[in-house]
């Protein structure tokens, strides 16, 4: 039996799971309505507060579904109650950002600025020239618009200039040695 599967998801107070046909799972809250279709042999049911996801049988497939979809959900309950945040920090000389519009405007070492819009159901803030936070609901959607943005330019080993997550750690390079003597 899968460990994380067969736990139940709790559902909070001021949030509300519905299943449809199909297996598509909506799931309302403070902060906006998530919906996802999972696989149509999982077995959802919600019991008061709690939602528990069961397979039919021992299949390889089922067994592979039965953590991801518990995942999932729990994913789409803590993003519509308290939202996904992700902080990425920018180095360099002359690098920064700033917010115009709903646009990010970075400048990067490159010759122009760098100019990023915001998506539907993200949202962007920077609290400082050298710090960006992504907001948003959908776990997957953040995760994958902060890999986006930090792409522009990636942290390079020798310096440490470029974007990075507030958490990443860069390993650095000893730079050219050779010469000195």
């Amino acid at each position: 039996m899968s460990r994380i599967g067969k736990k139940p998801v709790t559902i909070p107070a001021n949030c509300t799971v519905t299943i449809a046909e199909g297996n598509v799972v909506t799931v309302k809250g403070p902060k906006g309505t998530l919906t996802n279709t999972f696989h149509p042999d999982m077995i959802l049911k919600v019991e008061g507060n709690e939602l528990t996801v069961s397979r039919p049988d021992d299949e390889h497939l089922h067994k592979s579904l039965h953590g991801l979809t518990r995942t999932l959900i729990h994913n789409m309950v803590e993003g519509v109650e308290k939202g996904y945040s992700k902080e990425l920090e920018i180095n360099g000389t002359g690098y920064r950002a700033e917010k115009k519009g709903n646009q990010l405007v970075m400048r990067l070492g490159y010759s122009h600025e760098v100019i990023v819009d915001e998506i539907p159901g993200i949202t962007i803030d920077v609290p400082a020239p050298n710090k960006v936070v992504i907001n948003g609901i959908d776990k997957q959607a953040v995760g994958q618009f902060a890999a986006e943005v930090r792409g522009k330019r990636p942290p390079e080993p020798y310096k440490g200039k470029g974007i990075k997550y507030t958490t990443e750690v860069i390993r650095r390079k000893a730079g050219k040695a050779g010469g000195k003597k």
